[in-house]
């Protein structure tokens, strides 16, 4: 497994230093400095091997994370063990840069200790990990409250400790997906998927159970069958998720025979379930470009057109349209937003604030073109789109909600809960 661990400056200088075994030795720290921090031929992937050891690195903030073996282990597994250390870091001091490791140098090596047990990868939960290193460290601690703290980090609900207090009860739900496009010049779809998270902010007192459901297929297809005489409120048609992972609080077993979510929440902000789908999905834009060329000039209209209700509004819409390298003048018109030519940047960024549904908006740009050799022809790199809608792209929609607390007495009558959906453009690109 990990043989040790190790975090370099930009100079290559070590700033962190871990061994966990004594099949390496510090040497591995020049090995990875001469041969990938100061390569000349520069160094592109994240393994390598030296001298028949592995190094698996990150690169972050102009910092390299770097786990060292011997063994033939698996790069995946390293990989996520160095992520959730990212984050477990950023839980702790905020952005992973020089500065803060420097400034935390000792609690570094403190998780260090806790997270790796003779290189094998232990629990990185941020809430279990401050249990230990904050309350453990109190003074005057007793030893019924080094067992009880124990106790939460080895038991059943390890990522939630007990007396958590709120004079107000607040769940907020936001389902966040990225969409994402491939549109050929005739404007048929080539490829297009979502993939969303449903995050959660709790702030509620004690041990509450919470309970969520969602349209998804199988829940549809294990409802009962309705007469069709009470059909008032139109329901969304369910969807089919794909590569469903869940936080560890969701009670698998309870979703696997009826399709909802249980689940103690940790307190604060995570990530409850992440998943993806490439059925139906809702596409919230539709680009539709048009080339003309004569000559030197180049003609390029760009139409698009917003593909939902018009009671939801898109926000900072924007649209960029790539300009060719040979171009000597470009001139735009644009009577919805602000067009703009950058010529650092080889193209035009077209902004909107607001964008209203079935509304379409239109951009002309007129190109100057000076003569080139066809070695240096234009390749036409697709139309990007950027925007935030307020629903669910995918057509995600959270039925219910549910919170209860036995011990303390309240139930969801006494819970402000909220339900947020937002979705934002990942690669979204049209050809022509």
């Amino acid at each position: 497994m990990i043989s040790g661990l190790f975090i370099f400056s930009h100079k290559g200088d070590p700033i962190i230093s871990r061994i966990y075994r004594d099949d390496i030795t510090k040497a591995v720290q020049d090995a990875f400095r001469v041969h990938v921090i100061h390569s000349r031929t520069g160094v592109r992937s994240p393994v390598i091997s030296i001298e028949k050891k592995s190094y698996f690195h990150i690169n972050r903030n102009n910092l390299y994370l770097v786990a060292v073996t011997c063994q033939n282990a698996n790069a995946c597994m390293i990989f996520e063990f160095l992520r959730k250390f990212l984050d477990l870091c950023s839980a702790y001091f905020g952005a992973f840069n020089e500065v803060n490791v420097k400034n935390n140098f000792s609690l570094i090596y403190e998780l260090l200790d806790e997270v790796l047990d003779n290189g094998y990868p232990q629990s990185t939960d941020p809430d279990a990990l401050k249990i230990i290193t904050e309350e453990a460290a109190k003074k005057g601690a007793s030893l019924d409250d080094m067992k009880q703290i124990a106790s939460q980090v080895t038991g059943q609900i390890g990522w939630r400790r007990e007396g958590i207090k709120y004079r107000k009860h607040e769940v907020y739900l936001d389902v966040v997906e990225k969409v994402n496009c491939q549109i050929s010049p005739s404007g048929h779809v080539l490829s297009n998927f979502v993939a969303g998270a449903i995050q959660v902010k709790c702030h509620l007192s004690g041990m509450p159970e919470c309970k969520f459901g969602i349209n998804d297929k199988l829940v549809a297809g294990n409802a009962p069958k309705d007469d069709g005489k009470k059909k008032k409120k139109q329901i969304k048609s369910p969807i089919a998720l794909d590569d469903l992972t869940f936080h560890q609080c969701v009670r698998l077993g309870k979703f696997d025979q009826n399709r909802s979510i249980s689940f103690v929440p940790p307190d604060g902000e995570f990530d409850l379930v992440k998943y993806r789908t490439t059925t139906d999905v809702h596409l919230p834009f539709t680009i539709k470009p048009m080339l003309q060329e004569y000559g030197n000039v180049m003609d390029m209209t760009v139409n698009i057109k917003g593909e939902f209700e018009s009671k939801y509004l898109a926000t900072a819409v924007v649209v960029t349209i790539p300009i060719p390298t040979s171009a000597s003048k470009v001139t735009v018109q644009a009577k919805n937003g602000k067009a703009k030519y950058k010529a650092g940047a080889n193209n035009v960024v077209w902004k909107m604030r607001t964008f209203s549904g079935q509304k379409s908006a239109t951009c002309s740009v007129k190109i100057d073109l000076l003569k080139v050799t066809g070695k240096n022809k234009w390749t036409r790199p697709p139309i990007n789109v950027s925007f935030e809608v307020p629903f669910a792209c995918s057509g995600l929609q959270v039925k219910y909600l549910r919170v209860s607390e036995r011990k303390l007495g309240y139930d969801e009558s006494s819970v402000l809960k909220w339900v947020r959906y937002l979705s934002s453009a990942g690669d979204y690109d049209a050809r022509y």
